[in-house]
């Protein structure tokens, strides 16, 4: 094969001079982070609040600074969201400085993607150089799963961050052995905590393993530097956690997510250990929810979908994440079998990817098909490293092996991906299909001129990944379940009539165990309000009457779970009392403290959305007691969809 030059060598990034002029390579760079910025920011608004859980949260965050350091729900302060406040704090700030918009709102979170892209490439282009870095940013800007959780205001896109910055200080640790790249690591460890607690420990054996082999000290050493990395770790989140310790419970706002109202709690079992085994109390059992049921001919015990070594190819996740999936095992296998200076560099994003996988495949907890954003960063880096090293030895036969066996597992993958949804550019199957069997070609030997080997690889690789993220862009995300990709017709059908915001959070329909929102065909439940996934636009008449008077009120208005109660908070700026948190199941407050509340005139309102549901032994929760209470002792008046009762009356 002929080509008229080549990529620069593996290694030999650091030994070139600075350059006074950019370089073709840089200008890439350019142009890629401007692409970047340009796809995450295009049109935010239209994806309205997006999470309105957490933006409700984000609204306090401006309004008290006690509702800010403790990631309150309400400016009232009666819940925290069942997270660490972190993520919050970044849009806090811009609404603090910008007002109460979609912008505000989603801005800091595409800012932190392009800053995402930006420190993959560096951390790739050190050991690697420019254009494994360049592939990897590509790879991981164009992922389609982390377009939609870049450009939605879940916690997970600081996360992804937080893991790829304490990649990069380990590596910087591995290559000089100083000390202080690991407390970064750490630092950045621990900053994760505070933005998702436990899901951060998924980088940490990789971290932990990659510095013990690979460490430029002797072991004792690194063994000692690594424990005073997890000391800053430690620093770095322990602060938080031992201010709401410490802190008069009466005194703060129940942590969300729990039944002792601990942040220890919190982390061990609703966000910890929990999502594991599935003991996680309090997230089942929701307003708004049936049991599992039986859709594509499938079932399934579990209502998050069924565990197992499959479950990264099933409709819900592939589409969003596993388009590169079978090529970066590939090319991980591969690289791991090599020799040379760069294997720690090349382990460290090998166990990342398959530590992650394998617990994203086999836990039994809540598991949503977003959280697979926490594999893109490990995916894009393999593939680039990959892609680069096995191209500059391809004349070698193990490595066109290598080459070709990442084209097929990626032309086959995303066929049957496209192919999957009926009616999606069914042409890009065909361009897929057709550009593999050449750039195979290519790779055989064929005299095919490199710029065409580019746009062919580029064309098998990300032509489907793209076509998903534009999808994705022009539909926008609202909701709590935020997917990539097209909506299959099967859901439209299913969402019809339940509300104006977008259908996000039914997820592929034809999955195992998915659950209904009340108000779905088949759901049995009448909708009169919101769902748990779906705050809904308030009715205007709704909105004037919390506002009527509001000044006079600790909270305008309460309703059972948080959801519900961010839509009408974020459309009146008024405190509402979320009841029993997310699922509406936390007890919190409890009957005798809402009673009390009540009786002073704190609350204003009461919004019934949903009926009062009983437990499998007859039994209604504390937040159940509280509704029956109401809908006893006052008089409704119905308001659009909802009854609201006057407190105060």
């Amino acid at each position: 094969m002929t080509v008229a030059t080549d990529l620069p060598k593996i290694g030999t990034a650091q030994a070139v001079p600075r350059p006074t002029q950019l370089s073709p390579l840089r200008w890439a760079l350019l142009a890629l982070l401007t692409g970047t910025a340009a796809l995450y920011l295009w049109g935010l608004d239209g994806s309205g609040w997006a999470n309105a859980f957490y933006s409700a949260a984000a609204q306090a965050g401006a309004q008290s600074w006690k509702a800010f350091l403790f990631g309150s729900s309400d400016a009232a302060n009666s819940i925290t969201v069942d997270k660490p406040p972190l993520s919050l704090w970044l849009p806090s700030l811009a609404i603090r400085m910008f007002g109460l918009n979609s912008w505000s709102i989603l801005v800091p979170q595409a800012l932190v993607g392009v800053g995402s892209v930006a420190l993959l490439w560096d951390t790739v282009r050190r050991p690697f150089g420019e254009a494994a870095a360049l592939i990897a940013g590509t790879v991981l800007a164009l992922t389609p799963v982390a377009v939609t959780i870049f450009r939605f205001n879940n916690p997970d896109a600081l996360l992804v961050l937080l893991m790829i910055a304490a990649v990069w200080a380990l590596l910087r640790a591995v290559d000089d052995g100083r000390l202080r790249w690991l407390l970064l690591c750490g630092a950045c460890l621990g900053l994760g905590y505070l933005t998702k607690q436990l899901e951060v420990v998924l980088v940490m054996p990789a971290l932990a393993i990659t510095y013990l082999l690979g460490g430029p000290r002797a072991l004792l050493d690194r063994a000692r530097q690594l424990l005073l990395g997890l000391g800053a770790a430690v620093l770095a989140a322990g602060w938080w956690v031992l201010l709401v310790q410490l802190w008069p419970a009466n005194k703060r706002p129940w942590i969300g997510g729990t039944q002792t109202n601990s942040v220890l709690e919190l982390t061990l079992r609703y966000n910890g250990i929990g999502r594991l085994n599935g003991d996680e109390p309090g997230s089942t059992g929701s307003p708004g929810f049936i049991s599992p049921v039986h859709l594509g001919g499938r079932t399934s015990v579990h209502p998050w979908g069924q565990p197992g070594i499959g479950r990264l190819f099933e409709p819900e996740q592939i589409g969003g994440i596993g388009w590169l999936l079978p090529a970066a095992l590939v090319f991980a296998i591969a690289l791991l079998a090599r020799r040379g200076p760069q294997r720690a560099a090349t382990g460290v994003w090998v166990l990342w990817l398959l530590t992650t996988a394998a617990v994203f495949s086999f836990m039994a907890g809540i598991f949503h098909p977003y959280y697979t954003v926490a594999l893109a960063p490990s995916i894009a880096a393999i593939v680039g490293i990959g892609a680069t090293v096995f191209w500059q030895e391809r004349e070698r036969y193990w490595a066109k092996g290598v080459l070709v066996a990442a084209v097929v597992s990626t032309a086959v993958t995303s066929v049957l991906v496209l192919r999957h949804v009926p009616g999606y550019h069914p042409w890009l199957w065909w361009a897929v299909a057709i550009g593999a069997c050449i750039l195979m070609a290519a790779v055989a030997g064929s005299a095919i001129p490199r710029p065409a080997v580019l746009a062919l690889a580029a064309l098998v690789a990300l032509g489907g990944p793209a076509a998903y993220s534009v999808t994705t862009v022009v539909r926008g995300n609202e909701g709590a379940m935020p997917i990539a990709g097209p909506v299959p017709r099967l859901v439209t059908a299913m969402t019809k009539g339940v509300g104006p915001v977008q259908r996000a959070e039914i997820t592929a329909a034809s999955g195992p165990g998915f659950l209904l929102p009340a108000g779905a065909p088949g759901g049995g439940t009448h909708l009169v309000g919101c769902t748990l996934l779906d705050s809904g636009v308030p009715d205007r008449r709704l909105v004037d009457l919390l506002d009527a008077n509001a000044g006079r009120y600790t909270w305008v208005a309460a309703t059972v779970g948080s959801v519900c109660a961010a839509g009408y908070q974020l459309a009146s700026g008024y405190p509402v009392m979320p009841v029993g948190g997310f699922n509406g199941t936390d007890p919190s407050p409890t009957p005798d403290a809402f009673l009390r509340l009540a009786l002073s005139k704190r609350i204003h309102y009461f919004i019934v959305t949903n009926p009062i549901h009983e437990d499998k032994w007859g039994h209604l929760d504390t937040n159940a007691l509280i509704q029956q209470w109401v809908q006893r002792n006052f008089t409704p008046q119905r308001v659009g969809r909802v009854l609201v009762y006057d407190l105060t009356a």
